[in-house]
């Protein structure tokens, strides 16, 4: 992709480009499967939202606990001069359509950019400069169209066989890109989901195997062998219909885990492959969970993993998990959005997370709020600008 700061000057010769195909992040992905291999799932957007959200208990918990932390925080509007109480803009944020509120449509965002690395606000127009209404847009749905220097210049969204269009080249742009940083993707992000993926596979088909050996407790991996007098090492028909009877009356299934077997007229039983304690089964399933919970950025301690002992407590965990994760995030979609939205209103308003009223963080404001106060060397209107404090009108 050739960007226009990397474009020659005249009478340069310009060598000759190779075309670049800019696939979707969406698209389909093969899965070569086969006896003796391993076998992962694939890590299409719809196939890592199915097996990582929909299937997997550790994944859903993560993405909703940052996606429900995230939009549940207070926001605050203001520029340089003043914080505002009343502004056409937090109107819309507090009712952004006719079925959301303000948590509602920040949740989707959120857990969009979680589960696909990417996530679009579409602006409807309205009667005045604002839009009339914002609405969140499925990501799996939406495809970047670039320009000829690499630049989006539309957006498709397909869904149900038809395509709409969303033109970028206007002077306001209809849809609000959000998304996380991808090395080695010019257009679409990379989503946690899919740094934790190999984890994802291995807590299912633990979650798996341990259902099918609920299911089947009582059949084990093993093999009966029957030894019979004089060389005999055949049963007869009716021998073979009642052993067969009594192994699925008697020794399978849940109610019947554990129940021991018993063996008679030379049947003997040979036991093969390993044990869950050979496997250290249960420990390779709370490590997966960690993994799944670290690529989110979520402390386990929060998720119950077990295991888990880098915080003293439970609210040291809590607020390493606002500080690292949850307000970064935030940042950076509050500052997508209010700058979309000035190129509606001409305003250079803010609008970003208010710090002081997050509980988790609140011994921590408590003691910046007492040393900047302490500190009489600064001036007030040096004391407002560290503590993140719009200047007064007084002062302004």
């Amino acid at each position: 992709m050739v960007f226009e700061f990397l474009r020659r000057g005249p009478g340069t010769a310009v060598p000759v480009q190779v075309p670049e195909t800019k696939a979707s992040a969406t698209g389909r992905v093969v899965a070569m499967q086969g006896g003796g291999r391993v076998v992962w799932s694939p890590r299409d957007t719809l196939s890592l939202t199915k097996t990582g959200f929909q299937n997997n208990p550790v994944g859903f918990r993560a993405v909703k606990l940052i996606s429900e932390a995230a939009a549940a925080l207070p926001l605050v509007l203001q520029d340089a001069d003043r914080r505002y109480d009343l502004h056409p803009l937090i109107d819309l944020m507090r009712r952004p359509n006719g079925a959301q509120g303000r948590a509602e449509l920040l949740e989707a965002v959120y857990g969009f950019l979680l589960l696909t690395g990417n996530a679009y606000l579409e602006a409807v127009p309205g009667a005045g400069r604002l839009p009339g209404e914002l609405h969140v847009l499925r990501s799996d749905r939406m495809a970047l169209v670039p320009g000829p220097d690499g630049w989006p210049v539309a957006y498709d969204y397909s869904v149900a066989g038809r395509k709409h269009r969303f033109d970028m080249t206007g002077p306001v742009a209809p849809i609000c890109h959000i998304r996380s940083f991808h090395p080695q993707d010019d257009h679409y992000g990379f989503s946690p989901m899919q740094a934790a993926a190999v984890a994802i596979d291995v807590h299912n088909s633990a979650s798996a195997w341990s259902k099918a050996l609920l299911d089947n407790a009582a059949r084990p991996s093993g093999a009966i062998v029957y030894r019979g007098a004089d060389g005999q090492s055949a049963l007869t028909a009716d021998q073979y219909d009642r052993l067969v009877s009594e192994m699925e009356s008697h020794h399978q299934g849940a109610r019947n885990a554990g129940r021991p077997m018993l063996l008679e007229g030379g049947l003997d039983w040979k036991p093969m492959g390993f044990s869950p304690s050979d496997m250290e089964f249960q420990k390779t399933k709370e490590a997966a969970a960690r993994e799944i919970a670290v690529a989110f950025g979520v402390p386990p301690m929060l998720m119950g993993i077990p295991g888990d002992a880098t915080y003293a407590n439970y609210q040291e965990a809590n607020r390493a998990f606002f500080r690292l994760t949850v307000l970064p995030l935030a940042a950076k979609v509050t500052a997508a959005l209010s700058h979309w939205m000035s190129g509606f209103t001409g305003e250079a308003v803010e609008l970003r997370p208010d710090l002081d009223q997050v509980p988790a963080l609140a011994a921590e404001r408590d003691q910046q709020w007492a040393r900047v106060g302490a500190a009489d060397f600064l001036t007030v209107a040096e004391k407002r600008v560290l503590l993140g404090l719009p200047a007064l009108a007084e002062e302004a």
